[in-house]
C-alpha cells in the first residue's frame, strides 16, 4: 500500500510465509537421494509410519472426548492447559464440546486434528501443595495427531505405513515440489508412463529464452524416453520401483541404457530378452537389437523365440539334449542351416515337428464369475473363467494380466474356498521361485522320492547288521551325514571382497554322507551314488519299485529326466523349478485345485513347451482348473478358453478386449493376440484366416 516500507530480499523468499527456496537451485535439490532435496519427514522415501486418523477417531457420532480412542483421549485431556486450549478453540468456532464430531465444521475438525497456528489466550489454575496460582498465557494448540505422534510407543497400535503427509508421496521437500515445468512438478512428471512422458516433452511449449537454455536437456530426455519405448517399455511409469520389475523388464531397461550410450565395438550378451514380451513387442525389440548391431557391435543372445532365431545372422544350436546329455554344438550357421539339421531345434524350425492343437476342445460347464475387477490398472471389468479347463490369460506387456490373475482371481478363489462355496479346494501358485536356497533341498527330497530310497537301503542285510534305520540314509541327520560338510556336499567359503562360493567337500567328494553310511550298498550302489544319478537312470535302476518310480516318473514327463537326484535346488533355473513343482502335483489323486502359472514357458525350448502342454492337459483331465498367463502361441492355441486383456499396456490397458476359444480370439480384429494367432497354420486351417 502507499507509504508502506518496501521489503527487499536477496533469497527466494515468500513475503507472507518467509524463506521457502534455497538461494540457488541445482539438480541435486530435485533428487530424493540427496539431503538437499529429500523430504525431511520421510527421508525421501515418500512413505513413513504415521498415525492413522481412522484408528484415532473411533466413534464420530459422539463428542470429541468419547469419539477418541480411550488411550488417545487420556493423552489429549491429560493437562489443564490442553483442556483450556480446547475450550478456546470450540468457543472461537461457536460450538460446545458436547457437539458430536460429525456435526463440527470442517475447519474446526482440521484444527483439532492437525493444529491451530494462531496463539490462543488461555487461563488455567496451577496448584503446588497448598498454593494456588491462576495462569494467564498464550499457547498454540499442537493438534491431536502431532501430540499423539510424539508419544512413545504409539506406533504399536496407532501407526501405519502411509503416504508421507508432508510431501504427499512426492519424496522432495514441499517447496521444491512447488517448482513446475509445463504446469507439472517433478513428482507429477515421474508419475507419467514412458509413453505419456514422451508426448508431454514432445508438446512442451517454452519461451524462446527458456528453449535456448533447455534444448540440450530436452533432447537428451526425449532420446532416453525413445529408447525405453523402442524396447517395449512405454507402459512403465518413470517412478516405478526397481524391486517391482520383472527380470525381463530390468534387462530391457539396461538395454535401453546401452542404446543411449551409442557405443561401438562392444560385445553385448543377452539372456532371453524376450521374457514377458508379446509378439507385437518382440518385433520392436528385434528392431532395437539390429540397430545395435548396425552400429558396429556384436550381440550374443541366448533365446528360444523363433522370430529372434530367424533374425539372427548366425545361430549356434546346442544339444542334442539337456544336462549331461547335452553340451555339444549340434549345428551352426543361418537359421535355414539349422532347419536342415536333425536336431530338436531344426525339426521345429523346419516345420517337420510342431506342437499340435487338441483335436477337440473341452466344453466348459462350470464357471466362476468375476465382477468389478479393480487392481492396479484394471478398470473394473467383469468376466468369467471356466472350471476344469485350461484358460490362457493373454495381452501385451503391462496390460494387467498378472494383476488380474494374482490380484483378483487368486484372492477370490481363496475367499470361496474358505466359505466352502463350489469351486477348487486348493489354490496352487506355480511360479519360478526356487524350491530351496541351500544345497539341502534337492529334486529327490522335494518329490519325497528320497523317503522310499532310504527305506530301500535300510532294508538291506548290511544295514540291518549294522543297526542302520532309514534315518541313517538322510543327509539332514547327524547320524548319517558327512561330519565335515554336515550333509551339504559342499563347504561355503567366505570371500571378503567377492561373493561367497560353495566348494565341493574334499572329504566326502560331494557324496554328502559319512564313510560308515557309504559302506551300505543296494544293487552295488551306495546312497551317494544314487543321488548322483539322473532321473532317467534312476527310473531304470529302481524300475521294480513302484513307490519310487511313481514319484520320479512325473519329472521325466515334464522333461526333467536329465536332473540329478541330489542336484542342489540353488542350481536349478526358474523354468526347472516351476516344472519340478508341477511334477509333484501329478502324483496321486487330490481334491480339485486351481493351478495359477505365470509364463511357465520362460526359458523353455520348443520340445520342453510340447511336454509342458501335455502336463497342463493331464492336470485338467484329472479334474483340475489351470489358468496360465502366457505369450507363447503354442500354449494359447491349446487353451479351452482365452481371456485377452488390453488393448495396450499401463493406463491404456486393464480391459477385456475379447474372450472365448482361440478361434474366437483369432477372429477379433482389434486383438493383438488375435493378430499373432492368425500367423499359425493350425488356426488358418480351421478357417479364421479370412479375418
Amino acid at each position: 500500500r502507499v507509504g508502506a516500507p518496501l521489503r527487499i530480499s536477496v533469497s527466494a523468499e515468500c513475503p507472507e510465509h518467509g524463506e521457502v527456496l534455497p538461494g540457488s537451485l541445482t539438480p541435486r535439490h530435485f533428487s530424493f537421494n540427496n539431503h538437499l532435496g529429500a523430504c525431511v519427514a520421510c527421508d525421501g522415501l515418500g512413505r513413513r509410519t504415521e498415525i492413522d486418523p481412522d484408528k484415532v477417531l473411533l466413534k464420530p457420532h459422539r463428542k470429541l472426548k468419547d469419539a477418541l480412542d480411550k488411550r488417545v483421549a487420556s493423552v489429549v485431556f491429560r493437562s489443564k492447559p490442553m483442556k483450556a486450549m480446547l475450550t478456546q478453540l470450540y468457543k472461537k468456532a461457536n460450538f460446545t464440546q458436547d457437539t458430536p464430531w460429525e456435526d463440527l465444521p470442517e475447519a474446526l475438525r482440521r484444527d483439532l486434528f492437525y493444529g491451530h497456528g494462531v496463539p490462543l489466550d488461555i487461563q488455567w489454575t496451577k496448584r503446588w501443595g497448598r498454593s494456588v496460582t491462576r495462569v494467564k498465557e498464550s499457547r498454540i494448540w499442537p493438534g491431536i495427531l502431532p501430540t499423539v505422534d510424539g508419544w512413545k510407543g504409539r506406533h504399536n497400535w496407532l501407526g501405519d505405513e502411509m503416504t508421507c503427509s508432508v510431501c504427499g508421496g512426492g519424496r522432495l521437500q514441499p517447496a521444491l515440489l512447488a517448482v513446475t515445468l509445463g504446469g507439472k512438478s517433478i513428482h507429477q512428471l515421474t508419475e507419467l508412463a514412458v509413453g505419456d512422458a514422451t508426448a508431454f516433452f514432445r508438446n512442451l511449449s517454452l519461451s524462446e529464452h527458456d528453449q535456448t537454455i533447455a534444448t540440450q536437456a530436452l533432447d537428451d530426455m526425449r532420446a532416453k524416453l525413445s529408447f525405453l519405448s523402442d524396447v517395449g517399455l512405454d507402459y512403465l511409469s518413470l517412478n516405478r520401483s526397481a524391486d517391482t520389475l520383472s527380470g525381463g523388464e530390468a534387462q530391457r531397461i539396461r538395454l535401453a541404457t546401452q542404446l543411449g550410450a551409442r557405443l561401438t565395438g562392444t560385445i553385448y550378451v543377452l539372456d532371453e530378452p524376450t521374457i514377458g514380451l508379446h509378439q507385437r513387442d518382440t518385433q520392436r525389440l528385434l528392431k532395437t537389437l539390429t540397430g545395435l548391431r548396425d552400429l558396429g557391435n556384436t550381440l550374443v543372445v541366448v533365446e528360444h523365440d523363433p522370430d529372434v532365431i530367424k533374425t539372427a545372422d548366425h545361430v549356434i544350436d546346442m544339444g542334442p539334449a539337456a544336462g549331461e546329455f547335452g553340451g555339444e554344438i549340434v549345428a551352426s550357421g543361418t537359421w535355414q542351416d539349422i532347419a536342415t539339421a536333425k536336431s530338436p531345434t531344426g525339426t521345429f524350425l523346419s516345420g517337420e515337428r510342431t506342437i499340435p492343437m487338441p483335436s477337440e476342445r473341452r466344453t466348459p460347464k462350470l464357471w466362476i464369475d468375476i465382477e468389478d475387477a479393480r487392481v492396479n490398472n484394471l478398470k473394473g471389468f467383469s468376466t468369467r473363467i471356466p472350471r476344469r479347463s485350461l484358460t490362457a490369460v493373454t495381452g501385451v506387456s503391462g496390460s494387467g494380466k498378472s494383476s488380474f490373475v494374482m490380484g483378483v482371481l487368486a484372492p477370490l478363489l481363496e475367499e470361496r474356498r474358505k466359505a466352502r462355496k463350489a469351486g477348487p479346494q486348493r489354490i496352487v501358485v506355480v511360479d519360478q521361485r526356487p524350491i530351496g536356497r541351500t544345497p539341502r533341498s534337492t529334486p529327490a527330497s522335494y518329490t519325497k522320492a528320497l523317503d522310499g530310497i532310504r527305506k530301500l537301503f535300510a532294508s538291506t542285510q548290511s544295514a540291518q547288521a549294522l543297526g542302520y534305520g532309514p534315518g541313517r540314509f538322510t543327509y539332514n541327520s547327524r547320524e548319517g551325514w558327512c561330519p565335515h560338510c554336515e550333509g551339504r556336499g559342499a563347504i561355503l567359503v567366505e570371500m571378503h571382497f567377492l561373493s561367497d562360493v560353495w566348494v565341493q567337500c574334499e572329504h566326502c567328494k560331494g557324496a554328502r554322507f559319512s564313510e560308515a553310511t557309504l559302506q551300505v550298498r543296494w544293487n552295488g550302489m551306495t546312497i551317494g551314488d544314487v543321488l548322483q544319478m539322473s532321473v532317467s537312470k534312476a527310473l531304470a535302476f529302481f524300475g521294480h519299485h513302484r513307490a519310487i518310480v511313481r514319484k520320479l516318473q512325473p519329472l521325466e514327463d515334464v522333461g526333467l529326466g536329465y536332473l540329478k537326484l541330489g542336484q542342489p535346488a540353488s542350481t536349478l533355473s526358474g523354468g526347472e523349478a516351476q516344472r519340478l513343482k508341477l511334477a509333484t502335483e501329478l502324483v496321486g489323486k487330490r481334491k480339485e485345485a486351481c493351478f495359477l502359472l505365470d509364463e511357465p514357458t520362460t526359458g523353455l525350448h520348443f520340445a520342453d513347451v510340447e511336454r509342458l502342454v501335455g502336463v497342463l492337459h493331464r492336470l485338467v483331465d484329472a479334474g483340475h482348473m489351470v489358468v496360465v498367463i502366457e505369450h507363447h502361441l503354442d500354449v494359447i492355441k491349446n487353451a479351452d478358453h482365452v481371456i485377452d486383456i488390453g488393448p495396450e499396456g499401463g493406463v491404456d490397458g486393464g480391459e477385456v478386449v475379447t474372450s472365448g476359444t482361440p478361434e474366437e480370439v483369432c477372429s477379433h480384429v482389434e486383438s493383438w493376440t488375435g493378430a499373432a494367432l492368425r500367423t499359425l497354420q493350425d488356426l488358418v486351417d480351421v478357417g479364421v484366416s479370412s479375418v
